[in-house]
């Protein structure tokens, strides 16, 4: 009988299961279909898993740009992964792989890392990969967000280099319902026609659940609610708390299963990480009361922060002093206008 059971074999559920083997654990992998290719891009900031192995990036572009009002250039590295590689890397030998649902193999210990449901506030998107995209995406460049088109339901556009060419998805980044595919690509095709960029290309599908609740039962990855409620990023923070959830979680199996998930819960909730959601589903909320003329304003005054601030924010999942001083920061910097929203 195995001691785990990890129920998804996305990113997440195989960084559990990996780690867990390697913490000594006879883990099941279950998943219908578990070897299904992955269809997202997953894109990380390089800073976030400074031991990522070269061959799992698929892009690593020199620069990395956004708009809120005016172009910024961020002092940070962004990159995309290349999800073949990035499988191979999260594959242990020690991990067994079930095809089977949540529920149809037992053990001790049972993760749900299957991803996040329900229809509340969510991200969407919809992505073309074009031959070249010069116009809208400068060669070795990543275009983060580019809010420079507003309108009363904004979105923003997206941009990377991928192996087979370049990704442009037209984003809408927090809406309840988000913004429908047929919406979204129809904004894509104008921005392209407008640059004169083809308009073919591969199609790509996002949506992003944003305000998950953290679940009764033990989870991993966006099923335990890891999503950052303001920009939909998940994946470099299960990356980085497998190894030590799956301590928590062989650690704790010395004494009882229910030490176990104690354990881990607290590896993926200490008070700083609930008391920074807090924080964010805050910002999550003002982005959704905001009007669609003051998002890029807003964004404006955010890519105008120090670095140090801008990663707190985005990537400081327990600085609680650093995502405080950036909202403060934010706040403080606002017009009266969109004080008035921040506030309410």
């Amino acid at each position: 009988m195995p001691e785990v059971v990890v129920a998804g074999a996305g990113p997440a559920g195989r960084a559990l299961a990996a780690a867990c083997a390697r913490a000594g654990l006879h883990t099941v992998l279950l998943a219908p279909h578990p070897w299904a290719p992955w269809r997202a891009t997953y894109g990380i900031w390089l800073d976030e898993l400074p031991g990522l192995p070269r061959d799992v990036v698929a892009a690593a572009p020199r620069h990395t740009i956004a708009f809120g009002t005016s172009p910024h250039v961020l002092d940070r590295r962004y990159a995309v992964l290349d999800n073949e590689k990035l499988r191979d890397w999260l594959t242990d030998p020690g991990v067994e792989v079930v095809d089977g649902r949540l529920g149809e193999v037992t053990a001790p210990v049972v993760v749900n890392a299957t991803g996040g449901r329900g229809r509340g506030t969510e991200q969407t998107a919809y992505g073309l990969v074009v031959a070249g995209a010069g116009a809208l995406v400068p060669p070795d460049t990543a275009v983060f967000m580019d809010w420079s088109r507003p309108s009363r339901e904004p979105s923003f556009l997206y941009g990377v280099p991928v192996r087979d060419g370049v990704l442009v998805e037209e984003t809408c980044l927090a809406r309840k319902p988000g913004l429908p595919p047929d919406v979204l690509a129809a904004r894509l095709r104008h921005r392209l026609v407008r640059a004169g960029v083809p308009v073919e290309g591969r199609e790509e599908l996002v949506r992003i659940p944003l305000d998950v609740p953290r679940p009764g039962a033990l989870a991993f990855g966006a099923a335990a609610g890891l999503v950052h409620p303001a920009t939909g990023y998940s994946l470099a923070t299960a990356l980085r708390l497998a190894p030590t959830v799956a301590a928590a979680l062989a650690e704790g199996l010395r004494t009882s299963p229910a030490h176990a998930v104690r354990a881990a819960r607290h590896e993926l909730w200490p008070p700083s990480a609930q008391a920074v959601h807090s924080m964010r589903r805050f910002g999550l909320r003002a982005l959704r009361r905001m009007p669609g003329e003051l998002v890029p304003e807003f964004f404006e005054l955010f890519f105008r922060l120090p670095p140090r601030l801008q990663y707190a924010f985005v990537s400081g999942r327990t600085d609680v002093e650093g995502t405080a001083a950036a909202m403060l920061e934010l706040f403080r910097a606002a017009p009266w206008r969109l004080r008035r929203v921040l506030a309410s």
